[in-house]
């Protein structure tokens, strides 16, 4: 038995499935995973010593690539003054307007401690400063494993083909209802019948937790009009494309200002961090200046706004963007290309630092064509790469991710390796 395997049999005698979050498992694409032990730059090593060429940089925060010098000098000077203090800290004042300065429509911020905090949070701030219950999500996103969001949900929910999770009282997901992506009509036909019931309306503006999927021309647009005109708080789900796309994140990106936003993922630099914030009457409601309830112990730690801080630092580099995404287009073109050599039905979408893969022969724009991808195909492409040493996202339901560490010898390895992998398919 080798050491990973040794691993996992013992992981899974005390931990469910083995792991602390679904998708890490395997079960989507078959096999058993590995252990990670070190990472540095576009790599990881597991604990038998192999390297693998890294396209999830830990589910997106380590844009600037794995161990960057200055996110790790930061994290150790300010570790060696404390973990935690169970006080403000100068740190998280440093973070909030760090924010506030990049995201135009961050008026005001709170910190958490995950993404699935946040969005929690955000969907609670909706609810008490409307003073409605309902809320709308769209199929195939993912907001975290708050109850109300576990409909018709992205992310590990696809992956184990779970459309709604046991434990979640039917009280709560009755208030919940669900849109397609990039569908316009059933939009307006849903507004028109309960908008003025509806109390947030929460998306992923590009869903990255179902593959990855691009909102069509005019369509973000079309949600911010139909919030305004009902008075639904429009939140904005960017605990993955927030810093990511853009350095504003998806709003920027296509022009749009969310009444609330969440964020994660990037911030932390690799730590566990979360973020919600938006209009300053919206935020004044939150506890202890207003009435609705929200609290953490470890929110605002130091040592996770370090890392966040060094991390936001980097991408102030005027060329950043650029770069991310010429080297995310170059990777897709070159698998896209590859596939055609080899007469495989395969297909892209991208977006600066983010993509998505599809055995397909149709243009991913929507939930129901994302499902119709050739799955099986995709799990011998996936275990094609990793026998190779290049590591996707072990679910044909997860975007992928490049970093400013993926350079010109990545991209050619990673390529090179996919051709001889689709001539086998």
């Amino acid at each position: 038995m080798s050491q990973n395997q040794n691993l996992f049999a013992r992981a899974r005698e005390l931990i469910p499935g083995g792991v602390n979050s679904p998708v890490r498992a395997f079960q989507s694409v078959g096999g058993e995973p590995f252990f990670s032990v070190r990472a540095e730059g576009a790599h990881l090593w597991d604990v038998e010593g192999k390297r693998y060429l890294d396209y999830i940089g830990s589910w997106g925060p380590m844009i600037v690539g794995h161990a960057h010098p200055q996110v790790i000098e930061a994290v150790l000077r300010t570790a060696r003054d404390g973990l935690s203090f169970g006080t403000p800290n100068p740190l998280e004042v440093t973070m909030a307007e760090t924010l506030v300065a990049l995201v135009p429509a961050l008026e005001m911020v709170r910190m958490v401690n995950s993404g699935t905090e946040a969005t929690m949070s955000a969907i609670r701030l909706a609810r008490g400063f409307t003073a409605r219950n309902r809320i709308v999500k769209f199929e195939g996103c993912y907001h975290g494993h708050g109850d109300a969001f576990l409909v018709k949900a992205g992310s590990g929910m696809l992956t184990l083909g779970v459309p709604t999770s046991p434990g979640v009282p039917s009280a709560l997901t009755d208030l919940t209802l669900t849109l397609s992506f990039n569908d316009f009509d059933a939009a307006e036909q849903l507004f028109a019948e309960f908008g003025h019931d509806i109390a947030g309306l929460i998306l992923e503006p590009i869903i990255g937790n179902a593959n990855l999927i691009l909102p069509k021309p005019g369509y973000l647009q079309h949600l911010r009009a139909l919030c305004t005109r009902y008075g639904t708080l429009l939140i904005f789900d960017e605990v993955m494309t927030g810093f990511r796309v853009a350095p504003a994140g998806a709003q920027q990106l296509y022009d749009i200002a969310p009444d609330l936003s969440t964020f994660g993922k990037i911030i932390g630099g690799g730590m566990p961090v979360g973020a919600y914030g938006g209009r300053r009457e919206i935020m004044r409601q939150i506890a202890p200046s207003g009435p609705i309830y929200q609290a953490g112990t470890l929110s605002g730690n130091p040592v996770a706004m370090a890392a966040g801080l060094a991390t936001l630092g980097l991408l102030r580099d005027p060329h950043f963007y650029t770069r991310l995404e010429a080297t995310t287009t170059r990777l897709c073109h070159g698998l896209e290309a590859a596939a055609s050599d080899a007469g495989v039905a395969f297909i892209t979408n991208h977006v600066c630092g983010m993509f998505g893969l599809f055995f397909t022969d149709q243009r991913v724009d929507s939930y129901d064509l994302a499902m119709q991808s050739d799955r099986a195909r995709f799990n011998r492409f996936f275990h094609g790469m990793l026998e190779r040493g290049v590591y996707f996202a072990p679910s044909a339901y997860e975007a992928g991710f490049v970093s400013a560490a993926h350079g010109d010898a990545e991209i050619d390895a990673t390529i090179a390796a996919a051709r001889e992998v689709f001539a086998t398919l």
